[in-house]
């Protein structure tokens, strides 16, 4: 019997020990690969960024996508989610199921930057004739990916799992009338078939030097929520508002009931949160006090709690000053996209993979951001870690850089192979350590 046990630890040994031995020679591997892999990258990026296409109608995009993967030996499905790629990977031994993403939209925004790839397409959007650019670096993902899937291809037998690749449309949204994004490819089963265990998406930022890296535990990008508030009164003659409700001065004394949500209920030392009235429609003349006025909003928030508090509290706020004015406020809001949150224990068993792959002072935590990302969608259903992959030029302060979403954004493309090194190594290692 001491020696069937002796036998067996050593096995367990030997099995740990080979373990052990695996993961360095792949992490070699896949640095190889991904800097023999950066020029092909460059390249699909620019002709992603010099041929955008808007949410939903990333057709070429798509077909460019498919091809590659198809070339790679990888099964493929199209048209999910609309015009959705999913590749899957089977590796040559069990394990879990590992699911990369990356976004395909480009946004309705003229292009300002002078480069040779700059995009000059133009689209439409809403009915409406617009021009198209990668303004938030989505050209980048794609591409990115791209070279991800080829380095775990070309070491698919030492893979202990299966990897998909989920290649996402209208990450920005949807045309009004249409579902689109990470809702509706989870909704089409894009986490099932076969089931996904986790899943990791990056972020190119155009504010991080290139080489660095920036994560958050928890609650990392806000939850996007849109309000809308009719405001009813009682229509009059501009010279004798006695005679009516205005529903105009009523709104812009909720505009400012609504700001002590934040500076008053809001717990702001434990999570940030934002109420904003961008729209305000009421009235055809100067003379005339109408009938109603249309308010519309967001809500950006980083924990539930804070979330149900303060929806709460806009419509109990909206309705009581409205009534105190004699006049009434219709409150509806709707959840758009959940809050991007980084599963703790998953945030913690994978930091040291990145921190291994780009240095450990390469790699901070970052602060919230109140912007939404619908890689929350999947968040919902799998444990997922989203971080922040450097894109600014080394040395280039962070006011010298164009934000996302406008004319002149742009990124050093000197940060392509870190980000491949990044996802192929989150792979290995999450399969290496097992679920």
């Amino acid at each position: 019997m001491q020696k069937i046990i002796t036998i067996m630890a050593l096995t367990g040994l030997v099995s740990v020990s080979v373990q052990a031995q695996n993961a360095p020679a792949l992490k070699a591997k896949i640095a190889q690969k991904a800097e023999t892999l950066e020029a092909k990258v460059v390249a699909w990026r620019r002709d992603f960024h010099q041929n955008p296409e808007l949410g939903n109608r990333e057709f070429k995009t798509a077909e460019k996508v498919a091809t590659h993967l198809k070339s790679l030996g990888i099964e493929v499905q199209t048209g999910v989610g609309k015009t959705g790629v999913v590749g899957i990977l089977k590796g040559g031994k069990p394990g879990p199921v590992v699911a990369l993403r990356a976004d395909m939209d480009g946004l309705p925004v003229k292009e300002r930057a002078e480069l040779s790839f700059a995009s000059k397409v133009v689209g439409e959007y809403n009915g409406q004739p617009v021009s198209v650019m990668h303004a938030c670096g989505h050209d980048t993902h794609v591409a990115i990916l791209m070279g991800t899937a080829e380095i775990l291809s070309s070491m698919k037998n030492d893979l202990k799992g299966t990897v998909k690749f989920i290649f996402q449309p209208a990450e920005e949204g949807a045309p009004e009338g249409e579902e689109g994004g990470a809702a509706l490819m989870v909704k089409e089963g894009v986490l099932e078939n076969p089931k996904v265990d986790v899943i990791f998406g990056l972020h190119i930022n155009a504010q991080t030097e290139i080489g660095k890296i920036r994560y958050r535990p928890g609650g990392t990008m806000a939850s996007s929520d849109w309000f809308k508030i009719k405001v009813k009164g009682k229509q009059t003659h501009g010279a004798s508002p006695w005679q009516g409700i205005d529903p105009i001065v009523t709104a812009s004394q909720i505009v400012m009931g609504l700001q002590t949500i934040i500076s008053r209920n809001t717990p702001l030392i434990e999570s940030a949160a934002v109420v904003t009235v961008g729209q305000i429609n009421g009235g055809v003349r100067s003379n005339i006090i109408p009938e109603e006025v249309n308010m519309n909003g967001t809500i950006r928030t980083l924990d539930l709690k804070t979330q149900d508090m303060i929806h709460a509290r806009i419509a109990q706020v909206a309705t009581n000053i409205a009534q105190s004015a004699g006049a009434t406020a219709d409150v509806k809001i709707t959840k758009m996209c959940p809050i991007t949150y980084n599963d703790i224990a998953l945030t913690d068993k994978m930091i040291p993979t990145l921190e291994g792959v780009a240095g450990k002072d390469n790699v901070s935590i970052t602060a919230a951001v109140t912007g939404a990302e619908d890689f929350a969608f999947y968040q919902e259903k799998v444990p997922g870690l989203f971080f922040f992959l450097g894109g600014a030029a080394k040395g280039k302060k962070e006011s010298e850089t164009a934000p996302h979403h406008t004319p002149d954004f742009q990124i050093d493309e000197g940060g392509f192979v870190l980000g491949m090194k990044s996802m192929a190594s989150l792979v290995i290692d999450y399969m290496e350590k097992g679920k």
